[in-house]
């Protein structure tokens, strides 16, 4: 499943906004995007962790890809989260992704499952394109096994964990697109040669996270200054920390 990446460099874990009275604003979303790839962005999560997929129905899904998909250019490919805790659930959710537009879809590995496999393969048959798979336990326990990685129809992984040692492992053993979702390992994904990052700070400094994943240290340093702070309530923090820059709504439906 090797070939072109889906991107290089720096793609935003997308935040999803909200109307005052809690409905999905879709073009307001989508407007962010675009702006986001003005700055540097490469790649578009939409409906991710970020963009608080878990409080999200399957149509408000469809039509945030749709929304996304027409605002930014051709050549920046749009990504959907479309896991679930069951793969027939998962592979729904991906036909409908592709469906309204979607150029890849990244798909969470389902909790309390030590083996991923029959998951992912039960996904991958209802995917059209690109699959990437998501290891971020502090999400869904336990994650994915390195060990089992080359074994998943995948064409890449993102990787939250924050684990330096396992980046490392994962860049050595896997040979599919590599992405950290991690603020902290954004520079040295980019000095080990891995795809880029999908990250949710980008949704307030893309210009640092560009500039760390090139190599710029003083960049990385600003980059989790900022990210400690947004991270500390999420994902209300990235959504107030956005909307001091871009004048974005505030409203989260998770904890709501």
């Amino acid at each position: 499943m090797r070939g072109m990446p889906l991107f290089t460099g720096v793609g935003v874990a997308l935040v999803t906004l909200f109307s005052e009275d809690g409905t999905l604003d879709a073009p307001a979303t989508a407007d962010l995007a675009a702006q986001l790839v003005g700055l540097g962005v490469r790649c578009v999560l939409v409906a991710g962790t970020t963009g608080e997929a878990a409080a999200l129905t399957a149509e408000e899904r469809d039509a945030l890809v749709g929304a996304v998909r027409a605002a930014v250019p051709a050549e920046v490919p749009v990504l959907a989260g479309t896991g679930a805790p069951t793969g027939r659930q998962a592979a729904e959710l991906t036909e409908r992704a592709f469906a309204a537009g979607a150029d890849a879809v990244l798909v969470l590995s389902p909790a309390g499952v030590p083996d991923p496999r029959p998951y992912y393969d039960a996904v991958a048959k209802a995917a059209p394109g690109p699959l990437l798979a998501y290891h971020f336990p502090g999400a869904s326990a336990p994650g994915i096994p390195v060990d089992l990685l080359p074994d998943l129809p995948v064409s890449g992984l993102k990787d939250s964990s924050g684990d330096a040692g396992r980046l490392l492992h994962e860049r050595d053993v896997f040979a599919g697109d590599l992405y950290t979702g991690a603020t902290s390992l954004v520079g040295l994904c980019g000095a080990v040669g891995s795809a880029g990052a999908l990250v949710a700070v980008a949704n307030l400094a893309p210009e640092d996270a560009a500039a760390a994943f090139a190599g710029d240290a003083e960049a990385q340093v600003r980059l989790a200054a900022v990210d400690r702070t947004a991270s500390a309530d999420f994902p209300a923090g990235y959504k107030r920390a956005a909307a001091e820059r871009f004048g974005t709504s505030v409203v989260t439906r998770v904890g709501g």
